[in-house]
């Protein structure tokens, strides 16, 4: 068995986003899909024999005890192991972009130890831990292309048909706290219609935070309309601040307004690391 692997941390997508109600506690009730996509971070582990948990930035600086970190320190604490792991990351997904890149890493963060500390813990154990960790970490733990709900809670595995995304995101980033609080955020969609969404996976719908999110933060108004002007059908993802489109053959791109990072990514079918787990 290796002590030492190099993993992957794809981004996520959502094609649409409708919030359909509040629970009593606060919390939106969502309906949405998300969609894996080849915008990738990648971490790099080495098995330490003295439990340690370190961390090396490849790429630029993250909070001391970021997700990855949490993640290994809370496979760590339930399997009772004694070993630990150096973490290199190389961030190349941006955060605050709706991008789920730090719940991507976590998630790789525990498939990747589970197996170098040959742990055998089930999708459903690591799923349980993850859950703690962030909403959408049970996402990419599972590996699929999925329809979510409830409060992200309920994930359905589904097929998709693959595309070609053209991805923006603005220099500014959203705070999603600020989003779900705003007294203007339409909070009463009506239930999606699963086969209209079959019928047109990448035009159903639409993303019930972005008209805050226009608000908040000017770039990405101005990202959609650029999108838009290149005759694109294009939305935010997530809670933001990037937004996309889809890019069908024969497209004519060009570079998007002052310092905004734009990358071609292709969905994916699976997650790279599906099947590590158990």
């Amino acid at each position: 068995m290796k002590s030492i692997v190099d993993v992957c941390a794809p981004a996520k997508i959502n094609l649409f986003l409708h919030i359909v109600g509040r629970r009593a506690d606060g919390y939106h009730l969502l309906e949405s899909v998300f969609a894996l996509i080849d915008w990738c971070d990648t971490l790099h582990f080495d098995v330490r024999s003295d439990a340690a948990i370190s961390r090396e930035d490849l790429t630029q600086p993250l909070p001391a005890d970021d997700l990855v970190v949490r993640a290994a320190r809370a496979l760590q604490q339930a399997s009772a192991t004694t070993l630990g792991a150096h973490i290199g990351i190389d961030k190349q997904i941006p955060s605050q972009a709706g991008l789920g890149g730090g719940s991507s890493d976590a998630a790789s963060t525990l498939l990747a130890l589970n197996r170098l500390w040959r742990l055998n813990f089930s999708l459903d154990q690591l799923q349980a831990i993850g859950l703690q960790l962030g909403a959408d970490v049970p996402f990419f733990l599972g590996g699929h292309n999925a329809w979510v709900s409830g409060i992200g809670d309920h994930i359905e595995p589904l097929n998709l048909p693959a595309a070609r995304l053209l991805v923006v995101k603005p220099s500014e980033g959203l705070v999603t706290q600020l989003i779900f609080s705003h007294p203007e955020l339409k909070r009463d969609t009506q239930p999606a219609i699963l086969p209209r969404f079959v019928a047109d996976a990448y035009g159903y719908g639409h993303n019930d935070l972005q008209p805050v999110a226009r608000q908040l933060c000017p770039e990405v108004d101005q990202a959609l309309n650029w999108l838009a002007g290149l005759g694109l059908d294009a939305r935010m993802t997530g809670s933001g601040s990037a937004v996309f489109a889809r890019v069908l053959p024969g497209c004519q791109l060009s570079n998007p307004p002052g310092s905004m990072q734009s990358r071609l990514c292709n969905t994916l079918s699976v997650h790279p690391l599906f099947g590590w787990a158990g």
